[in-house]
């Protein structure tokens, strides 16, 4: 998603084998005292937010909420405004470095998710995430990129984290005991979703866009390592998201820079496409417990599949990923705000509509801003039709269900 950066102190990459420890089921990932208490009453949906003044607020104890004990998702959309509706949809960028805006943007929206972008870390701190959870009607998933190696957003707090391609060279229980640990660093700062582990397929050298965040090139390599990260995430009580449907290590180009061409759905099938049917589909690893794994799709033209539009605007990539792959999950976009793919010929808007008309449950976008406009565009095209009304319900429902929101 976002362009890896590449400081120096990337360079040193301390590795550490622990012993193994006991596996136990995760914590639910939300830190503001979850479901019952956010939606005890669900009337509150229909009327605008108070201003919650920002404070420090003290971690609460984390327990897993029973499906049993949950509203029905059914009531909880049924109090909801159509607009609340459509802002869980999306994921918006905010300002790490001002943790005041940034809880402003969740209480005048209520949005879904947020993203936090680049390498700012005052958000991350003084529990900042935590008051700005008390602004929203449902709890925020607050998503980070932090793979490893070039790609990562604690470190500057809590160390390096290996690239992939590093990883591989360890055991896929020492990575998912490093996964582990960097998950619980994530959750004692707040963040609730890592948009991690990459699965596509290397080959490319260590500086090109995947490069060396892949962790190989045979499809059940990168299935092994990039099971065991997700897995120590999920431990730790992160959300983990796979990435980038359906392949992007293969791909002529950086779709940060502009359109690029994956080898055609034929080719892919027998590579490329292997580890979402592996991790993701009916009855794989990822897809079971209190946190199962998002998928996040690309922004590619696959010959044979996408017929002229970025995958992540292609109803077709969808299909194939819910149809023929079995993901019951919830699907992001990559970033369709800075990445040349998308924005060299869409706007925000138009993007945005365009992603979730296709069939994907959330738009991310990493570059800020007031989500007020992109509401104002959903709204009438959900009223007319152009959003499908069930499906845009059978979205939100995932969406609510994935944070245990409802059950």
């Amino acid at each position: 998603m976002t362009r890896p950066s590449t400081p120096a102190h990337h360079a040193s990459v301390r590795l550490r084998s622990r012993a193994h420890p006991a596996r136990r089921r995760p914590a639910g990932p939300w830190l503001v005292g979850l479901a019952a208490g956010v939606l005890a009453s669900t009337a509150v949906f229909l009327a605008p937010a108070a201003a919650v003044p920002v404070q420090v607020l003290a971690a609460p104890a984390v327990l897993p909420v029973p499906d049993d004990r949950l509203p029905e998702c059914a009531a909880v959309l049924g109090e909801m405004t159509p607009r609340a509706v459509l802002a869980q949809r999306l994921m918006v960028g905010v300002d790490v470095d001002d943790p005041e805006a940034a809880a402003e943007t969740v209480r005048e929206s209520q949005v879904g998710g947020i993203f936090l972008p680049g390498n700012a870390t005052a958000l991350l701190q003084d529990q900042s995430l935590r008051a700005l959870q008390a602004g929203a009607r449902i709890p925020v998933t607050v998503a980070v990129d932090d793979e490893g190696g070039r790609v990562q957003r604690i470190d500057e707090l809590d160390g390096d984290l290996p690239s992939a391609r590093e990883m591989s060279a360890l055991t896929p229980d020492e990575v998912r005991d490093l996964a582990e640990e960097r998950g619980r660093q994530l959750v004692a700062r707040g963040v609730t979703m890592d948009i991690a582990p990459v699965v596509d397929l290397g080959g490319q050298s260590d500086r090109e866009v995947i490069g060396d965040r892949s962790f190989g090139t045979d499809p059940d390599d990168v299935t092994r390592y990039a099971l065991a990260f997700a897995q120590g995430l999920q431990e730790a009580g992160i959300a983990p998201v796979v990435k980038h449907f359906p392949g992007h290590g293969r791909a002529d180009g950086d779709s940060h820079a502009g359109r690029v061409t994956s080898p055609p759905l034929e080719d892919l099938r027998t590579a490329d496409l292997r580890p979402y049917a592996d991790l993701v589909g009916p009855g794989a690893p990822l897809t079971t417990g209190a946190l199962p794994a998002s998928v996040m799709v690309g922004h590619l033209d696959v010959p044979g599949l996408t017929d002229g539009l970025p995958s992540s605007l292609t109803p077709a990539v969808y299909a194939l990923l819910r149809d023929e792959y079995g993901f019951t999950g919830v699907v992001y976009t990559d970033d369709l705000g800075a990445m040349k793919a998308i924005t060299g010929e869409y706007d925000l808007p138009e993007a945005v509509l365009a992603a979730l008309d296709a069939g994907s449950d959330v738009a991310l976008w990493s570059a800020g801003g007031d989500p007020g406009p992109i509401l104002d565009a959903l709204e009438p095209a959900l009223a007319d039709g152009t959003l499908d009304a069930a499906e845009n319900t059978a979205a939100v429902t995932r969406i609510l269900r994935a944070k245990s929101a409802c059950g």
